[in-house]
């Protein structure tokens, strides 16, 4: 028994021994644990403070200092997709968009769920005429964020430059409600309405926008053009003239010359085509208006208006020397043989 009790202290001696041995170890695991997490927080704090300094010479335009900065950042980690965005706003800024490109892909491929590596690159793509890269871009973009107003509105305007406008509504619609007092989105969505032929929702779009952004004359003529489009005469007029106010262009007179015809005011009408034609001397599409109105002037002489007959070949052959691909007015010239 005395031999039993023996064997029984030993082992429990044993026990206690190795018990103390784990707690010993333990406590240098969790020493070795604690050393490696200081580590990391002053790596993360290094990164963090290298980042914040190469994004300040960034925001105050020292692209050279900044580019360097972000270069050291990614030679320690390469893995660190916030210097890959940095890198891609630099050459953003010098409008170097085809070197931006690949730095904001390599973000966004690292970085999945980063919105502005996935937005920017679908920036640049778009700034590289790559539309249906830039729209696969914005659309991973709209995932992390859906109510991203920007991504909404440049998915909308790459759309357009596609010429896909039915596809372009749906988000410029969004940028708008986003942003209801924003010029730019309302202008996008008046152009997309303009191409989807709903031009009083155009028109509303236009001039909503000329009332929250400074009318640029690009603008003026989105209005002028939608009235036209939308077949209200006098509005076409009207809008022309506050253009013409503004900045002379034969673009304008050609649209009131236009809008006089339809109205049936002929002088007027053909007044305007040779104001168009006196400014712009190549403006095929006026000269075909002063043609037709002198035409029209013949006819209803009677053909006695030697003039305008005169007139009418002339501005119509001219028309053609600068555009030869209008069968109409071949025909025109050829059946009454101007």
């Amino acid at each position: 028994m005395s031999h039993l009790r023996v064997l029984v202290g030993v082992a429990m001696l044993g026990m206690l021994a190795a018990g103390g041995c784990r707690t010993s170890d333990s406590a240098r695991v969790d020493n070795s644990a604690g050393t490696a997490s200081q580590a990391a927080q002053v790596n993360a704090a290094a990164l963090e403070s290298a980042l914040t300094d190469a994004n300040a010479a960034l925001n105050t335009g020292d692209y050279d200092a900044a580019m360097a900065m972000f270069r050291e950042i990614l030679a320690k980690n390469p893995t660190v997709a916030t210097a890959y965005v940095g890198i891609g706003d630099i050459h953003m800024a010098q409008q170097d968009y085809a070197a931006a490109e690949p730095n904001y892909g390599r973000a966004a491929r690292l970085e999945p769920r980063n919105f502005d590596a996935q937005y920017k690159h679908g920036l640049a793509l778009q700034m590289l005429g790559r539309f249906v890269d830039a729209i696969r871009a914005y659309q991973r973009a709209l995932v992390v964020r859906p109510s991203s107003h920007e991504a909404n509105l440049n998915t909308a305007i790459t759309y357009l430059q596609m010429g896909e406008a039915r596809s372009a509504r749906g988000f410029a619609e969004m940028a708008r409600t986003l942003k209801p007092d924003d010029g730019p989105s309302r202008i996008n969505l008046g152009a997309v309405y303009d191409q989807l032929g709903l031009y009083d929702l155009a028109i509303e779009e236009y001039l909503t926008a000329a009332e929250l952004v400074d009318p640029t004359p690009e603008l003026r003529m989105n209005i002028v053009n939608a009235y036209a489009n939308a077949g209200r005469y006098q509005e076409t007029i009207n809008a022309a003239e506050t253009l013409l106010r503004v900045q002379p262009s034969a673009g304008a007179w050609e649209r009131v010359g236009w809008a006089w015809f339809r109205l049936k005011n002929y002088e007027k009408s053909i007044e305007a085509y040779r104001n168009a034609v006196r400014l712009d001397e190549s403006h095929w599409p006026a000269w075909n208006g002063v043609g037709v109105n002198a035409l029209n002037a013949w006819l209803l002489s009677e053909k006695q208006n030697v003039e305008a007959r005169r007139e009418a070949g002339e501005a119509l052959r001219r028309s053609l020397r600068l555009n030869r691909d209008q069968p109409k007015i071949v025909q025109l010239i050829s059946t009454y043989r101007l």
